[in-house]
């Protein structure tokens, strides 16, 4: 799998090293949920072809903490026969199975802090979305649950090695166990 850089032509974004360090002085990451053998940021990980989606975090992370830099797209849903999806035509070929979206990871994020492992999340700040009210802002609202934590980002960050930073916002979210 190749490094995915910062680009409107891709959901996937290497999170900038500075920026991780940072948070791995405050965090014991020792699972990254979504990266590849190029911008792993942990000796374990889950890449596309594992579905972390399916898998066990809490397992998986050993007793120390789980990092989620999620692709920021919607899910993606196996193609039907006669498909004329734009996606489909731009890449070439067709999806023959559930892609997992960035609602999905948040989502399960959060289903994984509730068993007790703590999972720090680099997410776009849509403040609109429907994961963001259902997994996020219904947490931080309802104070029944001080463990969820946002932090916003002043400015914008830049991905990998992108050349210009990102169109967006970013926030981290911390779902503690």
């Amino acid at each position: 799998m190749d490094q995915v850089h910062y680009s409107s032509a891709t959901v996937e974004h290497s999170t900038p090293p500075d920026f991780y360090d940072d948070l791995a002085l405050e965090f014991n990451f020792t699972l990254d949920v979504a990266a590849n053998a190029i911008n792993r940021k942990c000796l374990r990980y889950y890449d596309k072809e594992q579905n972390a989606i399916a898998q066990d975090w809490l397992k998986d992370a050993r007793g120390g903490d789980a990092w989620d830099n999620p692709p920021y797209g919607d899910p993606e849903h196996p193609c039907k026969k006669k498909c004329t999806k734009k996606k489909c035509v731009e890449r070439g070929h067709h999806v023959d199975h559930y892609i997992p979206g960035i609602g999905d990871f948040v989502k399960k994020a959060w289903q994984e802090s509730r068993r007790g492992l703590t999972v720090v999340n680099l997410l776009p700040a849509r403040t609109d979305t429907a994961w963001w009210h259902a997994y996020i802002w219904d947490e931080l609202t309802n104070n029944w649950r001080p463990n969820v934590e946002a932090r916003f980002i002043k400015g914008r960050l830049t991905y990998g090695n992108a050349k210009h930073c990102a169109p967006f916002p970013n926030v981290v979210i911390i779902f503690r166990g």
